[in-house]
Order: structure tokens, then sequence, then C-alpha cells
């Protein structure tokens, strides 16, 4: 697809159009939230003053965070301008500002147009939330990665944490916001009242990115993050890179069928035939027999011809892409996963064209980033004139609003027990359907138990059906459900639902109000399509895997790959997907109809990487593990302790000016005066700073700084978190209990601080089948002599009364990754 100036595509058919927001944003990420709304079909007009936004300097951020608004600039300072822009504010139904509170004229303030306009959405994304004692902290995407609990588990063993790359705390943040701004836009459709929705950046990036109190990869054996080792283990062995003809190439080996496939791939060799490899943690501590016989069999292989030949043994393999090889790959190129689009420069880049296909349409690009102030006449004189503020504002008791809806969750793994969860926490009846003859990778557990505290973050207030979907009893069971539901969702390999029986089509032509959503790792159509997927290989295939990797080391050298104990972007993916979701449930209210969705794993990240890439597209080779972000300069320091670390943070001089005060050096320093010569300058400013943080804690660096304005975040551990200040005023964590894990055990809260929506109050997560009965009987009337029938002839499965409580796990049992194997 080719984009220059001029309306590419309509958004009739969007499941937002008609929707206006207004996107007040400026920097930080924030224009990604209005972005996703905009992709959705939303009418989205950006304002500007009368200069510009801060963001336009960077002409790829711009063009890529900015498609598809209008822009207006109005100066704020000006009475007549203010009044305009009350108007404009006054005519739409979701408004989303990053100003933090003080920072706009008396009035305008984010909690003050809520107040005024009862039936506006206010969607605030600051980077730590409207309250709390980091309120007035300067913030980076270094420093929430840092404090966030990413930057402590990304790195290798033995070596300093590594800052992983982009900007995935930020742009996984704005999914979790776009998420929230629907959450309360469908409440306002069904109460008739607004919401202030408070966002942090902080506290995104804690549950999006890197959850450590959510659910694992199946490689976690359901233990959670926060009970993992202090340091950073050494996961290599999970998700291995192996040197091919061309390169590099990664494999997935987790269940014993896997295992099957890669021993006849080798050729059966009698030193690996001992069946205890078939099991997980046997493999891991065989690695020394196994890793050199896979390096011998892929050293004479193109990339091409490993992953071909994984596709026929049935091993997850993928090629470790570069940048500019992603732009070029053919599974991209097949979907038109990229736009071209003319900037304003002149030159033409290529960017990422949206994250979701809705309704078999991909929902992206269809006007280019606009000039700025291009629609200030057209948007502004055609609002109506400004109606005097409602003297009371309504009181509302605190509501889930998904109360009501049914969702059939047939997902898995991560993404697929992240998306139904998200339904379920505001008040959806979530119906796990499984079936025991094909397990749920997510109930593993490296101690055997019955239920992981891992499954019982992602699966909790979960009801479980046991149905066995491949027989035709059980099938026609299933559209029985789907006649009574509101969302479908999976995480199948494309094609599975449709050998089902169960694919779009036949869903729809039983419940046409349904909405059908499917995630897979690289789309559900083009030459990748079915192939096994999971987030490692989506990661090394859309070119995450060679960033996130030590800057400055050896191509050849595959021992810098970091990026294996992350689960990127499973969280994140289930946001875009589940908002997704919503935006269609929204429209099914006005039409009356329902429809499908479509997400691929790959296409996020692609999507997080856009303005890199579109970059990259222009000037090859410039995109390099450890690329400075836009302008800013990251810094990770030593601190006073044991593997002990500071992130400092140099957005401009006037950073530098603070910083040099609290360092006690001159700020007139010629080395330092400017961005490109601290740049130049790098390992004599690293030493400034490290002389200084080496002599403190690193909560005493953090504050020091911060208290002189400076951008700066301790290495926060995932156990940390709860001890987190900030975390503890703004009310973040709640207490998960569950009977069958033996002490309560800490769990995230809702996606966001609202007025009128309710916090989570999770039920526990269910043993497999455990609600089968009570489901067929309340939803489908069945008796229980013919639920008994169907039990007997497999199309069901209940739980037994003997196994509905068994012996209770411990929650702190030892992480599998936290010993490297023999």
């Amino acid at each position: 697809m080719t984009m220059g100036d001029g309306e590419r595509r309509s958004s009739d058919g969007l499941p937002l159009a008609g929707v206006r927001v207004v996107d007040h944003t400026d920097g930080e990420g924030t224009e990604t939230t209005a972005r996703l709304l905009a992709d959705l079909g939303a009418d989205t007009v950006r304002v500007e003053p009368l200069e510009g936004a801060r963001s336009r300097a960077g002409e790829f951020y711009d063009q890529v965070h900015n498609v598809n608004k209008r822009s207006v600039t109005i100066d704020l300072g000006a009475g007549r301008d203010r009044e305009r822009f009350l108007r404009l504010v006054a005519s739409a139904d979701i408004l989303v500002t990053s100003f933090r509170p003080g920072e706009l004229p008396r009035g305008l303030d984010a909690e003050d147009l809520a107040d005024r306009f009862p039936e506006l959405v206010v969607v605030s994304v600051t980077p730590y939330g409207r309250s709390g004692p980091y309120r007035d902290w300067a913030a980076t995407e270094a420093t929430h990665l840092a404090l966030g609990g990413v930057l402590s588990r990304s790195g290798l063993s033995g070596r300093d944490p590594l800052l992983p790359p982009g900007t995935i705390a930020t742009e996984s943040v704005a999914a979790q916001a776009t998420w929230s701004a629907l959450v309360a836009y469908h409440h306002r459709l069904t109460s008739g009242v607004g919401d202030l929705v408070d966002c942090s950046v902080f506290e995104g990036t804690v549950q999006g990115v890197d959850p450590g109190y959510g659910i694992g990869g199946t490689a976690s054996g359901g233990v959670p993050g926060w009970n993992g080792p202090r340091g950073r283990p050494d996961a290599r062995h999970l998700y291995p890179v192996f040197a091919c003809r061309d390169g590099w190439v990664r494999l997935c080996i987790l269940s014993g069928r896997q295992w099957h496939g890669m021993f006849r791939w080798l050729g059966e060799p009698e030193e690996l035939a001992d069946p205890r490899l078939h099991v997980l943690s046997e493999r891991f501590r065989a690695t020394h027999l196994i890793f050199p016989a896979i390096e011998r069999l892929l050293a004479g292989l193109t990339r091409a011809e490993a992953m071909s030949a994984g596709d026929e043994f049935g091993v997850p393999t993928a090629g470790v892409a570069s940048p500019t090889e992603v732009l070029q790959n053919p599974q991209f190129r097949a979907r038109r996963v990229f736009a071209e689009v003319e900037l304003p420069s002149g030159a033409r880049a290529s960017m990422p064209d949206g994250m979701v296909e809705i309704d078999g349409r991909r929902a992206g690009l269809r006007t280019p980033a606009p000039a700025l102030g291009a629609h200030t006449a057209d948007v502004l004189d055609a609002l109506p004139a400004l109606a005097a503020p409602e003297s009371v504002r309504p009181v509302v008791a605190p509501a889930r609003p998904l109360t009501g809806l049914r969702v059939l969750d047939l997902g898995v793994i991560v993404v697929g027990a992240e998306t139904g969860r998200l339904f379920a926490d505001l008040g959806a009846d979530v119906i796990k359907v499984e079936n025991g003859a094909y397990p749920d990778g997510g109930r593993q557990s490296s101690s055997g138990a019955v239920l992981s505290a891992g499954f019982a973050y992602g699966h909790r207030s979960k009801r479980s059906l046991g149905l066995n979907l491949r027989s035709p009893r059980g099938r026609e069971l299933f559209l029985d459900l789907a006649r009574r539901s509101d969302v479908v969702l999976s995480n199948f390999k494309p094609g599975t639902m449709d050998s089902l029986g169960l694919g779009v089509a036949a869903l729809l032509e039983v419940n046409p109000r349904l909405v059908v959503a499917e995630s897979s790792a690289f789309g559900p159509t083009g030459p990748w399509s079915r192939r096994m997927g999971y987030g490692p290989l989506v990661r090394a295939a859309a070119g995450l895997s060679t960033l996130w990797r030590y800057p400055g080391e050896s191509e050849a050298d595959r021992t810098s790959f970091s990026d294996t104990t992350t689960i990127y972007p499973d969280h994140v993916g289930a946001r875009i997907g589940a908002a997704a979701v919503l935006a269609k449930l929204i429209q099914r209210i006005r039409t009356d109809t329902g429809g499908s969705v479509a997400v691929a794993q790959a296409e996020v990240i692609l999507g997080h990487l856009g303005s890199r890439l579109a970059r990259e597209s222009v000037e090859p080779g410039g995109l390099v593990a450890g690329a400075t972000r836009d302008g800013v300069l990251d810094g990770l320091h030593p601190c006073a302790g044991d593997d002990e670390w500071c992130v400092v943070s140099l957005r401009s001089d006037e950073d530098w000016v603070r910083l040099a005060d609290v360092l006690g050096v001159p700020a007139h320093e010629p080395r330092f005066a400017d961005h490109d010569g601290r740049v130049r300058h790098r390992a004599a400013l690293d030493a400034l700073v490290t002389a200084w943080t080496t002599q403190r804690g690193p909560r005493e660096c953090m504050e020091t700084m911060q208290g002189a304005g400076v951008p700066a975040a301790m290495m926060q551990r995932l156990a940390e978190l709860r001890l987190d200040p900030h975390l503890i005023a703004r009310g973040f964590f709640h207490t998960l209990s569950h009977p069958l894990v033996g002490s309560d055990i800490p769990c995230e809260g809702g996606p966001a601080l609202f007025r009128h929506v309710a916090d989570p109050d999770p039920t526990p997560a269910p043993l497999q089948a455990e609600h089968t009965e009570e489901i067929l009987h309340e939803v489908l009337g069945l008796s229980r002599e013919r639920i008994a029938d169907l039990v007997a002839d497999g199309t069901v499965e209940i739980l037994a009364p003997d196994d509905r409580l068994p012996a209770a796990v411990d929650p702190t049992a030892l992480h599998p990754t936290a010993t490297a194997p023999a």
C-alpha cells in the first residue's frame, strides 16, 4: 500500500466510527493511545499549541504515532481559544490527555473537565498517575523499565543488566490505556455516566510488559515471576539460538511431542534415545548432549531450510532476523503489514499498517499524520455553542461494566489466558472451554501440582467447562453455547477452528451478534500462517531478538541474545485483542451485529518498533542494539550493594544542568554541554555519574536525583514491588486467595484507577472441568440425566468429587530457571 496526501481508506464499518476522541497529549508515547482509537475508526482530533507539539521534532515518531488524526492548534492562554477548546471537549466522547495536575490553566485539568462534562470519558495517561509520592517525578522509557521490574530480568547471568530495546514499556501501556478507555466508554453507553480514568505508565509497565504477578510462559512451570531468583538466571537453554549457514535460528522444544520431532530430525541418535528426555526438566539437564547434536545438524542449513525442516518435524523454529530483513519478510509482505508513506521531508518510508484486523480488514492507516493545524477551521468553526456546566455531578456506585456478557474462552498459555482474564475481572462470565486430552500448557506445573500460582493468576474469576470439541455432539454443544454468548476467544494455530467446524463463518451463522476473536503468532493468512508460534520465535522473526543484545558485540556471538526470560508481547497482545473485541461490542450496541477480530503477535511487535522501522527503511543499518532513544541518553550505573543499579536519563541540556548540580561538577563543562557532546564523550560522562552512584544505595540515588528534577530510577526487583511506596499509596496490589494455593498471593488490581468502574474482586481459578455440570444446566438447561449421558460417551468431562480439593501447592516453590542446566 502506498499513501501520500489525502484520504486512502474510510472509517466506515470500523467499530468506533462516529465516536469522537480529542487527543491532548504530547510525547512519552502517549500519542499511541489516541492512535489506537483512531485505527479502530474514531474521529480523532489532535490538539496542539500554536508552535506545535514537542513530539513533532521527531519526523518518524510523529508520522507513525499520529496517522488517522486531524490537527487543530489552540492557544490555551487566550480567552477565545480556551472557550473553543472547551467546546471541542464538549463535543467529544473520549478525551485523552497526558498533562499532569497543575500543568494546564485552571479549569482545563483532567479532573476539572471530568467534573464539568459528566458524560465524557477522560483518560489521563501520565508517568506515575495523578496521585502518590512519585506523582511529579520525571520519567523516561528507561526509568519505567528499571522501576517497573523489567530491567532486573533483562540481560545475562553474571553480566550487567541490559535495557530492552525500543519503547516497549510506553507502547504497551498505550494498549492498556486504550482498553481502559473503552471499558469506561462501554460503561457510559450502558449507564449514561462518563469517567475519569487515571492511567500510570509505571503501573502499566508492571502489568503489561513482563508482569511478575501474572501468568507466565510454559517454561516457567507455573511459578510466578516474583518468586524467581534475585539475579538474572542463565535461561538461554529455554529457547536456544543456534548458528546456521546464513545467520541464526531459534528453537522451542517444550513438549514431549516437540522433542520427539527433534529426535527424529536428528536421525534418532542412540545417545539421545533415553525416554526420560521426553520430560522438559530432564532435557534441561542434558543440554550438554543435546545442543552439540543440534549445532552439527543446523550448521549446514540456511535459516529458510531450518524453518522448513522444523515445520516438517513439528519443531517450532524461526530465523533470527535483522531489522532490514524484517522489512522484506515474505510473511509480512504477503499480509501487507507495511505501508509506504511519503514524509513531509519528501522521503518515502515503510511503516507498520496497524496491529489488528476487524472483519477481515486491516484497521490501519487511512490518512497520513496531519500537518500542524491543518483542520483548525474545519473542526473548530463547526462546533456548537458551549452549554452551561452541569450543576450537580451524578453519584454512581462503582460497577463492573462487563457484567452480563458471556465469553467462551478457548485461549491457552499466556495471551489466551490473559485476554479472557481481562473480561472476567470486569464482570463478564468467562467460560474456559478445555479438554483433558489436549490440556492447556498453562496448567503445566514444575511441582506437579493440580493448579499452580501462575495459572491462578491467568484464569481467576473464570469457570471451566470440560468439552470434547472433536466429537460431533461436543461441536453441537459449543454451537448451542455460542448462540447464547457474546464473545468467543481462541489462539490456536490458524485453521484449527475451521477444522473443528467452528470457524468465524460457522459461529456467526448461528449467532450474528457474536464477536469472534482469534490471536496467532503471524496472522491468519500468508505463507507462515500455519507455523507454530511462541513468543521467543515471534521476537526472533520480528527483529526484536537481534536488538535485545549487548551493544557493540559481535554478530557472530550467539551468547549475547538476551530476550529469553521475557514473555513480551503476550500480555500486550492480549490487551490489543481485548480492546478490539470491546470496540466491536460497542459497535454492536448501535448495529446489533457482531463480527471478527484477528491479532498477530508479530505485528504487535512491529507496531511497537514502528518509528524505528520507518527510519530503518529510509536509513538502512542504523537500527542496532543499544541505539539511542530519540535524543534521550540513558545511563545504567552501579550503586552501593550487591547487583544494585540506577538508571539516569538525560533528555535535554536542562537535565544535564540539574545532574551537574547533583554531582557537584561544573555545568559548563564543554564536553557535556549538548546532546551530541554527551554522546561523543559517553564513557567520560558514565564514569562521572558512576563515581557518585557507587557511594550510595539505589533508592537514595533515585530520590536525590528526582528531587533535583533528573529522570532516575532504581532497578527494582519483582519482589520489591510489593514494598514500593507509590504502588502501596495507589492501592496497586490486591490479594488473591485460592484453596489450592498454600497461601494468599499478591496480584495486580485493575488496569487503571476509575471513578465509576469497580476494582476486580476475583474468584478462584477453576480446576479442569470444575463447572461443567453447572454451566450445562444453567446456560443450556440440560438435565442431570442428559449430562450424565454426555459424560458417559466422552462428549463432556466433569470433575469428580474426590478431585475437588487436592493438596495445596506452595507458591514459593523453586523457580525452574534458578538452576543452570548440567
